[in-house]
């Protein structure tokens, strides 16, 4: 069995087991662009959500709304509450993630982690575009495991995958993703905490560069950190 055949059955096992109670959260980067058309070919049922935090790219927005378009494809997009968003500007200004990273975590806390909390809200499991090749944090993760973070049964079905097998895919099928991509952006979040990366660098440099380079960069996501 292959990579893709090894997939497609994984995803079809977290639809069987979970039903309506499994959640796919799409940031619509090239891995997640790679489980949309998977799940739209194969006709997998599945949640599938994401997290406007209300500072992407627009780069971001077009391939989210190419997405949206796909009618078999349920697609939610959650927002973080007005009055949280509000409340910490007002306090710690508009660009705050640049003072400290307690206040970056505040700024992702407010803006992903609480909506994505609510987008699991109910859920039993969710499906990532996880990689184990992206970090050395993520080596040890496996296809199926338990979510410490959420309390829920996580599934990385991408975890075999090489870049090289992402992009593959994406230029085989001619599948939608993030214009960004072309322009030396691997990894892909919000628009002041993401650059591009110069030849060599590590795929994940690009995300809060600015903190320290001993310093465990994560948003929470995930339970374990993606150390720079």
């Amino acid at each position: 069995m292959d990579k893709l055949e090894q997939t497609v059955v994984w995803l079809k096992q977290a639809a069987k087991e979970y039903k309506n109670e499994v959640v796919f959260a799409s940031s619509f980067g090239a891995e997640d662009v790679v489980l949309l058309d998977i799940l739209e070919k194969n006709n997998i049922a599945m949640r599938v959500i994401s997290l406007d935090t209300g500072r992407l790219p627009q780069e971001t927005y077009d391939v989210m709304d190419k997405w949206r378009k796909k009618p078999r494809l349920n697609i939610d997009i959650y927002l973080p509450d007005a009055n949280d968003v509000e409340a910490m500007i007002k306090q710690d200004g508009v660009n705050l993630f640049y003072d400290s990273i307690e206040k970056r975590k505040k700024c992702c806390e407010i803006r992903k982690i609480l909506p994505l909390k609510r987008a699991l809200s109910g859920a039993k499991a969710w499906v990532t575009g996880l990689r184990g090749e992206q970090a050395g944090s993520r080596v040890d993760m496996q296809a199926i495991e338990d979510d410490k973070t959420f309390g829920i049964k996580k599934f990385n079905p991408l975890i075999m995958w090489k870049e090289q097998d992402v992009w593959d895919y994406i230029k085989k099928h001619d599948v939608p993703y993030n214009a960004l991509h072309n322009q030396f952006y691997p990894s892909i979040g919000c628009a002041p905490c993401t650059r591009a990366i110069s030849v060599g660098e590590d795929p994940r440099a690009g995300r809060w560069w600015w903190e320290q380079e001993d310093a465990v960069a994560e948003c929470g996501l995930h339970a374990s950190p993606i150390k720079k």
